[in-house]
């Protein structure tokens, strides 16, 4: 029992400190890429600044509509945070490192990121607001959308690696898959751009038109409830996005320089999340909608087909 208690937060407290340095990094991040001063007041070169922003959130008054569901509306942003949370418990960090060694661990994450989506849904419906109901509804069609693309991608790395566990994925790739699919890389990037709400998919939140979409009448902790959710997410995928495409944990060598390792190819895909947010545009929801499904679907469709078999060509050469 103490060991599994240990275990869990061995994992899931690097996640938090993960997901609440991560903000900081992108403010960072963004104040170089736009000129600016960023955040570097609070502690040494603003180190302290997530921790001012969360006390901050959690201090101010929180307010709930009159008309709203009060126990969907506080469930909503529960449901989101511990559905980004499950979908650590099966990621492999280093050798042995690793809540549930499920043979299908594919398979749980793509079941869990489809769960998620029933938190922003209900934040939306149970807020009884228009703007919030619409942001909700936005996101669920694009979750919906994208999850095919999102799973088509997955399936080919399956199909590759004869496995739908990360620790066979990753002994098995002698070349990482970055290099031969790298148009599925890239496929699998807007993918995960499109899940976790990102710009420029951010159609959910988007200012100009929905205040603030699904988390309009959010404050205080549910604000940061949902915040740390949004986060997490991205911190997540981008592990799995290491995992798949950049070789992931190397298993030969120590576990704390392999785990060191994952950790910079995590900050690498987290970095890529953070520039494509400082380069591109928010686009419109008809263009995002139309992108996947006449655009991204057909070559993702064509890619299942004909990689694994050209993949097993090469390999056979």
């Amino acid at each position: 029992m103490l060991f599994n208690i240990l275990s869990s937060v061995s994992v899931l407290l690097p996640i938090l400190l993960a997901v609440a340095f991560i903000t900081l990094i992108e403010r960072k991040w963004l104040a170089i890429i736009q000129r600016r001063v960023g955040p570097n007041i609070v502690g040494i070169f603003g180190l302290l600044q997530p921790f001012a922003d969360a006390l901050k959130l959690i201090i101010k008054e929180n307010l709930v509509p009159g008309h709203s569901n009060k126990f969907l509306f506080y469930l909503s942003s529960f449901i989101s945070l511990v559905f980004s949370l499950l979908a650590v418990s099966v990621i492999s960090f280093t050798n042995g490192l690793q809540l549930f060694n499920l043979d299908l661990t594919l398979i749980f994450t793509i079941a869990i990121s489809s769960l998620g989506i029933y938190g922003v849904l209900l934040a939306g419906w149970s807020a009884n607001s228009k703007y919030a109901l619409i942001g909700s509804l936005r996101s669920t069609a694009q979750i919906v959308s994208y999850e095919l693309i999102f799973g088509s991608c997955i399936l080919i790395i399956a199909m590759i690696s004869s496995s739908w566990n990360y620790n066979l994925i990753n002994e098995n790739q002698t070349i990482i898959y970055l290099v031969p699919l790298f148009s599925l890389f890239i496929i699998f990037f807007i993918s995960v751009l499109a899940e976790t709400n990102r710009t420029p998919f951010d159609l959910n939140e988007a200012e100009s038109e929905l205040v603030s979409g699904f988390i309009t009448e959010h404050s205080s902790v549910p604000f940061v409830i949902f915040f740390l959710a949004e986060y997490c997410s991205i911190v997540v995928l981008s592990i799995v996005t290491s995992l798949l495409f950049l070789g992931g944990t190397i298993l030969f060598v120590n576990p704390l320089i392999s785990s060191f390792i994952l950790g910079l190819k995590t900050t690498f895909c987290c970095f890529l999340f953070v520039l494509v947010r400082a380069t591109l545009p928010r686009i419109r929801y008809d263009q995002l909608i139309e992108f996947c499904w006449t655009e991204i679907l057909p070559l993702v469709i064509a890619l299942v087909l004909f990689i694994p078999i050209l993949f097993t060509l090469f390999l056979s050469l």
